[in-house]
């Protein structure tokens, strides 16, 4: 067979690590791999890629970033352009696509799969938002890099005796913020599944600050603070219709606001790109491979219209129809526990 592959949307940690387990994949099955570059872009007007080689796929699994590039290309908005992917990928002989993104990749590929090509996704998202997979690629390194700030950041808070308010990712869902947070050690975790008010918000880390001097509070930048004066509202949007949060600037207003009704001093990091740069974790790069391997197997079963998804120690596929329409949001259960852990540390003095 000849297989394609492209990667999509944002980049993250371990996206070489799937390419190359689909081209070993495929290459063990006698088959060859044709990647089509800046994501759905290289299907468009002329087509942009090239057979993939072993030279090119050798020592990239530790790699951030994609050999391949990637962007946010909408195809699926203009039947034209659609046509297009249809004509690349028949002048190029391409049986079946493997397509490595999130959701908004994945909704095109079920658009590709509805028309009747054969198709297999592959989840990727430092959100971790796609449903009906414990895990998406790229999520466990940017819970990393934000661990390792609020470590750095709790030293010079409690130094200067400050507030630290962390901007992170997270469109629709808290996964990022809320596994971050509470391994990193916040005292405060704000996230768009469960909206507060900005007088909630004072209260706790009033409460934080008489108790330890300082306070460290990681808020998604979709979390909704009810009252936060003068929020700015993102305007610009992506092909996907999805506002720009970067410039909303939630992290920004929320800690002008806490510094003027606290009068303690307060700084705002925005960890933005920084969380899906450098190099995948080792959890990523064995998901990735797993993933991409998977995807060549089913692929050659037949089976097509599915995104392969990490169910417990499985890899099985999940038909793009389950998969699309919603975002795979904090469980409450998980959140109530965070809170409590908080709580129990503002009590007895032991919270980081």
């Amino acid at each position: 067979m000849r297989i394609g592959v492209l990667t999509g949307g944002g980049d993250c940690p371990g996206l070489n690590a799937a390419i190359r387990a689909i081209a070993y994949r495929a290459w063990m099955r006698g088959d060859e791999v044709y990647g089509f570059r800046e994501g759905w872009a290289g299907l468009l007007g002329e087509g942009n890629g090239h057979l993939l080689s072993e030279d090119e796929i050798g020592g990239i699994l530790h790699l951030g970033g994609t050999i391949l590039g990637s962007s946010r290309t909408n195809p699926a908005r203009d039947e034209d352009e659609m046509r297009q992917v249809e004509e690349n990928l028949r002048r190029r002989e391409i049986e079946a696509l493997v397509t490595i993104g999130g959701d908004d990749t994945l909704s095109v590929s079920a658009k590709l799969s509805e028309r009747g090509f054969a198709v297999v996704g592959v989840p990727k998202t430092i959100d971790n938002d796609v449903p009906h997979t414990d895990y998406c690629i790229g999520f466990d390194s940017a819970v990393a890099i934000v661990g390792e700030a609020l470590d750095r950041l709790h030293t010079t808070a409690e130094a200067h005796r400050r507030i630290m308010v962390v901007e992170v990712m997270g469109r629709d869902a808290g996964w990022l913020a809320t596994t971050g947070g509470i391994g990193g050690g916040a005292d405060l975790i704000i996230i768009p599944e469960e909206p507060i008010s900005i007088e909630k918000v004072i209260e706790h880390v009033q409460h934080r600050m008489r108790a330890r001097s300082f306070s460290i509070v990681v808020v998604a930048e979709g979390a909704i603070v009810e009252g936060l004066a003068s929020s700015a509202v993102a305007t610009e949007v992506d092909q996907f219709g999805h506002p720009r949060l970067s410039t909303r600037g939630i992290g920004t207003r929320l800690a002008e606001e806490l510094e003027q009704r606290t009068h303690v001093e307060a700084r705002v990091t925005v960890l933005g790109h920084v969380q899906r740069g450098g190099s995948p974790s080792m959890f990523d790069r064995v998901l990735a491979t797993r993933m991409g391997a998977a995807a060549v197997d089913q692929v050659h079963s037949g089976k097509t219209g599915v995104m392969m998804a990490a169910q417990g120690l499985d890899i099985v596929p999940v038909p793009f129809a389950d998969v699309l329409g919603h975002n795979r949001t904090v469980d409450r259960r998980f959140f109530r526990l965070v809170r409590q852990f908080v709580l129990a540390g503002e009590r007895d003095g032991t919270a980081k």
